[in-house]
This record gives C-alpha cells, structure tokens and sequence, in this order.
C-alpha cells in the first residue's frame, strides 16, 4: 500500500512539473501545432487532408478580429479569472428546457482545451481543461490567452487561427481583414466545420450584422500589462 501511495503522489508531482513547466514554455513560444490538429488530420480519410496553419504575432492580428470574437464568445472575458459562472448557469437553465445545447465555456477554457487536451466530453477533460484554465489565467496575461486562443482554434476545416483562416476565407493576410470580414470568422466560432465566413449562409450573415453591432457597442479592449 505504501509502494502504491508513494507511486501516486510521484506520478502526480512529476504531472505538476511537467504541466506548469508546458503552459510556462507557452507563454513565451508559439504554440505550432495543438493535440486537436493531430486528431483531426486522421479523422480526416479524405486524399486531399491537410492541416493550414500559419502562427502570428498578436502585433499581426487585428484589434477588431480580437473585438469580434471577445464579442461573440466570451463578452466578459477581460473581467472573469477564467470561469463566467453567470454564463455557465445561463446555458445550464437553456439545456435543461430541452434547447440546443448550448456551452458557457469563456475564451480561457477553450483555449486550455484546444491547446492542451482533446474534443471529447467527458469528466476526466472537463476537470483538466479547469486546470489546464487556472494554470493559463495564473501564468499567462489576459492577451497572452487571447493571443494563443486566435492562434490555434479551428476556423474551418482543416483551418486554424486566424491568419491560416484570413488566407483561407477572404484570401488576404488577417492584419488586412475589414471589421466585417473579422466578424465573418468570429461568426462561424461555434461549429467552424459546418458554418463558412464566406460566402456567408443566412444563419451566418445574421450573426455576422449581430456581432458587427456588439463591436459598435464595446469600448476597446484595454489589456493589462
């Protein structure tokens, strides 16, 4: 029993290490490729599969990309320590009137999860993407999160960050993107596999004027040094 306990608390110190020690490393590298990319590209049976990703610096990526998806994921993102438990409890009262599932994740958790772990649901991922959320919001500024996050989620298919999806949606390079443009990416966030920034389908396009209005509305974003 004592040669197991002692196997336990090893396993998860050296886990504790090595974790710290990977969101640490991120903070200052860029994140190239992400566990998600790996997983997708074998899902993909297709002879043509292919992974577009290209990273770039936040001074590359415009401020109105950064305002439309803050905007249209996570409105409270420079306020919360990771977790919107008002959202949470929002999308939680939604499912249980037997809606379209709908999720409260904030930009930190979904960039703990693509960064770091993998798409499934289930227990053991929800509690590493809560700590793999901590560690990013300890260690990591507000634009460093958002930053990594424009970097690696899937904005197509076969598409991720937001210059890999510039290219692939408007053919230009992000720090060229419109207001309305940057609004189009942020609009397909929710299903990128489905939805296209371009040509919009009605479902996007509405969204799209939606998002360009929430813009308007917000001040800039002031991230702290």
């Amino acid at each position: 029993m004592k040669r197991i306990f002692t196997f336990l608390f090893k396993s998860m110190l050296w886990f504790i290490v090595i974790t710290v020690g990977l969101v640490t490393l991120y903070k200052f590298v860029p994140v190239y490729y992400t566990p998600l990319m790996a997983i997708r590209y074998f899902e993909d049976d297709s002879k043509t599969k292919s992974i577009k990703h290209k990273w770039v610096s936040s001074e590359d990526i415009p401020m109105h990309l950064k305002k439309a998806v803050v905007c249209s994921e996570d409105q409270n993102f420079l306020k919360h320590n990771g977790f919107d438990f008002g959202a949470i409890e929002k999308a939680y009262k939604n499912n249980q009137k037997g809606k379209k599932i709908k999720g409260g994740s904030t930009i930190s958790q979904q960039t703990a999860k693509n960064v770091f772990l993998w798409p499934n649901r289930s227990w053991l991922r929800k509690g590493l993407e809560t700590y793999f959320t901590f560690l990013i919001e300890l260690i990591w500024s507000k634009e460093r999160i958002l930053t990594v996050y424009l970097n690696s989620i899937e904005m197509g298919n076969g598409v991720y960050g937001a210059e890999a999806a510039s290219l692939h949606w408007f053919k230009k390079s992000a720090i060229k993107l419109t207001p309305s443009q940057a609004a189009a990416i942020a609009a397909v966030l929710p299903n990128p596999r489905k939805y296209r920034a371009n040509p919009p389908t009605n479902y996007i396009a509405k969204r799209k004027v939606w998002i360009v209005r929430q813009m308007g509305f917000r001040g800039p974003l002031k991230f702290e040094d």
